[in-house]
């Protein structure tokens, strides 16, 4: 009777499943989570059969089956595994007795590494739909995992490991061992995340307060000390020789220059453009002087003034060609750049002092 039934609301099932990913998608999207997966599945008449073989007596219609319909969300991290399920919480109705954070189910030298088990309801505030009300009686399992969890919860399946009774104590060690490694690169992953945000997070609190002296030149820092504009008054200026506009460039890319420059903190940067600042402009206007261009990057105030420093430091040509390498790739062009500002800064002052 319940394999009839089943068979008879399988077009149920697939609304269902369909609504409700949706609407996970949606949270996940609004959330900024980055999941690893997401996925959903109704369960088979063939699994079911064998379900009510073995557990058939517990059940008195298809509503009393928990997880015919079942979605999983994996995740990278544990906090964010809380954080879906925070939000799940508010989505859904939660059968609080029959789900089970099976996390925390375990004894100090128990075996298991297991994932936060919900059963929910659609609530009739989330969807409705007048033709098909059962919609919202349905119950659907949501299981939440981190990727390594899932990781150890297929290869648990696919090894056939059920329990201490059943698996030979060496090999039962053997897992358990494993079983731990595993719980603690979770947490390790998660103490790592927190440690690089707090990093960020302390760096940023430098730039912005204008303490740069000893923050190291990373991507990180380096994207907060151009949100203070540093080449702002040198790109003005030079844009003012031709009243050129200036549009937005990737300076990503001058990280690693500055570092081949052998800059390691922002003071680094600081001092190089204090010391440069002057001729990096004289060089832009011998450049541009007899000119008419009308559009530049927001770069050329901090490319000048890596171009000078090289020169002034005995880089020479090899140097400049380096620089527009990494700036624009291997072309062959670099060298003929490269040549060409060699002639025009010969002829201007800090190259014969």
């Amino acid at each position: 009777m319940l394999l009839e039934e089943y068979r008879q609301q399988q077009s149920l099932f697939l609304q269902l499943q369909k609504v409700v990913m949706e609407k996970l998608s949606d949270m996940v999207r609004q959330s900024g989570v980055e999941l690893n997966t997401m996925e959903s599945r109704i369960k088979s008449e063939a699994s079911l059969a064998g379900k009510l073989e073995r557990k058939g007596s517990k059940y008195q219609s298809l509503m009393d089956i928990t997880d015919i319909f079942g979605a999983r969300l994996i995740a990278f991290y544990n906090e964010d595994v809380d954080r879906i399920a925070s939000m799940a919480e508010q989505l859904f109705e939660v059968d609080w007795p029959n789900s089970v954070d099976k996390r925390k189910m375990h004894d100090f030298d128990s075996f298991g590494y297991n994932s936060l088990h919900y059963i929910c309801r659609l609530p009739k505030s989330l969807y409705q739909d007048p033709q098909h009300p059962e919609l919202n009686e349905i119950r659907f399992e949501l299981q939440m995992r981190t990727a390594l969890q899932h990781v150890w919860s297929v290869i648990q399946h696919d090894i056939g490991y059920k329990s201490e009774i059943e698996t030979p104590m060496e090999y039962h060690r053997n897992l358990s061992r494993l079983a731990g490694l595993l719980e603690l690169a979770d947490n390790e992953f998660s103490n790592i995340r927190t440690a690089i945000s707090d990093y960020r997070r302390r760096m940023q609190s430098l730039v912005q307060s204008g303490k740069i002296e000893e923050v190291p030149l990373d991507a990180d820092t380096f994207r907060s000390y151009l949100g203070l504009q540093p080449f702002n008054k040198l790109n003005r200026q030079i844009a003012a020789i031709t009243q050129a506009e200036l549009h937005e460039d990737n300076m990503a890319k001058y990280v690693a220059v500055l570092r081949q420059l052998g800059m390691k903190t922002l003071g680094d940067v600081e001092r190089m453009m204090a010391d440069n600042y002057d001729d990096a402009y004289q060089l832009a206007l011998f450049q541009l002087g007899s000119t008419d261009i009308d559009i530049l990057a927001e770069s050329i105030g901090l490319q000048n003034l890596c171009i000078v420093h090289i020169l002034k430091n005995g880089g020479g040509k090899p140097g400049l060609i380096q620089l527009f390498d990494t700036i624009n790739g291997k072309l062959p062009q670099n060298e003929t750049m490269a040549a060409i500002i060699m002639e025009q800064a010969s002829r201007l002052s800090f190259m014969n002092q």
